[in-house]
């Protein structure tokens, strides 16, 4: 008998291949078997090495700062082709690293991830794959869009900083700092929801409370986000 084990992982306890190697363990202790585990993802944790391993490649490290701009190893993966690069939201903006130093929506920035993607255009890469599940953040990536050389400016020619609570104070985007190889890449996201960036249906509504979004606060930062957009 042969099974093969591909489970998701549990957000926050156990990684994909964990959850798997568990269940492999049930099995050959019910039966013999012939038992294969492979990582599944959704385009949250996990989803690096899933493709990593799916499709080959390598893993790269890099440090990167976590959603509440603590240092963090943060972990992504390049394919042979050695031009796409594949990478998490979570391992640099994720919900666990956030809960070490508490939820907080209004602070909680991408930068980290804007760091990763550099990494791999440095390293060449010119094709992303990009998880976005397992986020601790709702700042519309403009923490991430800092990092590549986006400037956001208050009414007053005030540089922003790269947090929610900038959001609803832009006035202008500059793009003149923007890395040039920015220009040759293409980016694909990976996840498994269609809610649109605003409404009672978008990112604050419905995944801000997760992030540490309060009931009361969602209508006004949901403002912000359409003033963003």
């Amino acid at each position: 008998m042969k099974v093969v084990v591909a489970i998701d992982s549990f957000k926050g306890s156990m990684s994909s291949v964990e959850a798997g190697c568990a269940a492999k363990e049930g099995i050959l202790a019910a039966r013999d078997a012939d038992v294969v585990v492979k990582p599944l993802a959704d385009g949250g944790e996990g989803t690096t090495q899933a493709l990593v391993e799916g499709l080959g490649g390598r893993f790269v490290h890099v440090r990167a700062a976590g959603p509440m701009g603590e240092d963090t190893d943060a972990q992504y993966g390049i394919l042979e082709d050695g031009v796409t690069a594949v990478m998490e939201m979570a391992e640099a903006a994720g919900i666990v690293l956030a809960e070490k130093t508490g939820l907080n929506p209004w602070k909680a920035s991408t930068t980290g991830v804007g760091q990763m993607i550099l990494d791999a255009v440095k390293k060449g890469c010119r094709e992303f794959i990009i998880g976005i599940g397992g986020s601790a953040t709702t700042e519309g990536g403009i923490g991430m869009l800092q990092f590549l050389g986006y400037e956001f400016y208050d009414e007053n020619g005030s540089l922003l900083a790269p947090v929610f609570e900038s959001l609803g104070k832009i006035s202008r985007i500059s793009r003149e700092k923007v890395l040039p190889a920015l220009n040759e890449c293409h980016f694909q996201i990976a996840c498994d929801v269609t809610n649109p960036l605003c409404g009672e249906n978008g990112a604050v509504y419905v995944y801000g409370p997760q992030k540490g979004v309060k009931p009361e606060e969602r209508e006004q930062m949901d403002r912000q986000m359409q003033h963003y957009a």
